[in-house]
């Protein structure tokens, strides 16, 4: 058995990014930038105005002129042609170019109109190029805006469009096949047997695997038995990832290892000191294009808390995500918590924020098989060992999202 942060190590070790892909800018949300953006327009484009207002010499405000002679009136989107002259503004909205002679503008609410002049009623000081946003203020041509490696966030998005990139290169996301194995199972939509239970695992790792972007390719159900569990592990592999649910333990029937084995899938680990999850498998069939393939234990919360924690490390390591690890954080217990387990224990809890101060009260969580516990928890409380721990004590936490 290795522990946690071991497992981590191997797969960022063993994953290697993926290709990328050309997408259209409006698809490419939470994609990972696979190129560095430089600008290629200076931003403003014009000297603009900041506010509505009256476009002025501000040479004429120091010498005491308080009101001017308007002289014509500027939209956002048009220009004008005229070079303002001593005494005279302009009035201009927010966004417009500066015209000629203009070097401040007053905003409206500091005016007072009165046919055709206008009153300037502040007495502060204007300076040059009061309320006015100089041209390549914001980004200049030739700057490197956004680099590779950026998962790209809604202003990203914003100021590519701003560069005219109605397209760009991104990592592929991993196409992710769910191969859920047991002759105790039944579909979804079916009503079980003596004995027998739905198949639960699939779509949960398949709404897992679309939380984070990517494409799920469930395959249905493997029987225990050598035939059946080749055919589907042959079709899974086709996907970048395979993730099996089940036959990973040490019983009669758990044949996933064994199978993965003859289809040339090299085993990097199997079993983690970890609850729920220590029987986890990893491997990878290495080739030109490497599929990389979990087994994941058959018990729900399992399955689901190896997802967060080994999977998701996968996936954002192909993605080309700089820290693949997942990321932990410090919150208080709110009640006290007495931790039996002789492994490190990823707790279904539920986080809270009071201030600035975050809060984990664990769940009452029965075990691996207790699915229901977990649906009121937006996170996993990490007890890296057995003990007492008393209220206001900090862990770790992995938030769920």
């Amino acid at each position: 058995m290795i522990s946690i942060q071991a497992a981590w190590d191997l797969i960022e070790n063993s994953v290697a990014p993926g290709p990328d892909q050309t997408v259209r800018l409006m698809n490419a949300l939470g994609c990972v930038l696979a190129e560095d953006v430089h600008c290629t327009i200076n931003s403003p484009p014009f000297d603009k105005s900041m506010m509505d207002g009256f476009g002025i010499k501000s040479a004429d405000f120091a010498s005491g002129l308080r009101t001017f002679c308007i002289v014509g009136e500027l939209m956002a989107g048009h220009t004008s042609q005229h070079v303002l002259q001593s005494g005279e503004a302009i009035q201009i909205m927010t966004g417009a170019p500066i015209p000629a002679g203009v070097d401040a503008v007053i905003q409206v609410e500091e005016t007072k109109q009165n046919g055709s002049d206008v009153e300037i009623t502040t007495d502060r000081l204007i300076e040059p190029h009061h309320n006015i946003v100089k041209c390549g203020e914001s980004m200049r041509v030739g700057e490197t805006l956004v680099t590779s490696g950026k998962q790209l966030q809604p202003q990203d998005i914003g100021l590519l469009a701003e560069l005219g990139r109605h397209e760009i290169l991104v990592r592929r996301p991993p196409t992710i096949a769910v191969l859920a194995t047991g002759d105790e199972l039944v579909p979804v939509d079916a009503e079980p047997g003596a004995g027998q239970i739905r198949n639960s695992n699939e779509p949960m790792l398949a709404a897992q695997i679309a939380r984070v972007g990517c494409q799920p390719v469930p395959i249905g159900i493997a029987r225990d038995n050598r035939e059946d569990l080749h055919a589907k592990i042959t079709q899974g592999l086709k996907a970048d990832i395979l993730c099996l649910s089940g036959g990973v333990s040490a019983g009669k029937k758990d044949l996933v290892p064994s199978e993965l084995a003859r289809a040339g899938v090299v085993e990097v680990f199997h079993r983690v000191a970890l609850k729920p999850g220590k029987p986890i498998w990893f491997g990878v069939l290495k080739g030109e294009h490497p599929r990389y393939v979990f087994g994941l234990p058959g018990n729900p919360v399992s399955s689901f808390v190896c997802f967060e924690l080994f999977v998701r490390a996968a996936i954002r390591r192909w993605i080309g995500l700089c820290d693949s690890t997942p990321r932990l954080q410090q919150a208080k217990l709110s009640q006290p918590f007495s931790m039996t387990s002789n492994r490190p224990t990823l707790f279904p809890s539920a986080v809270s924020r009071n201030g600035s101060e975050v809060w984990v009260t664990p769940s009452l969580w029965k075990g691996s098989f207790d699915l229901r516990a977990t649906i009121e928890s937006n996170a996993l409380a990490y007890f890296h060992e057995a003990g007492e721990y008393r209220e206001g004590d900090d862990i770790e936490v992995l938030q769920l999202h």
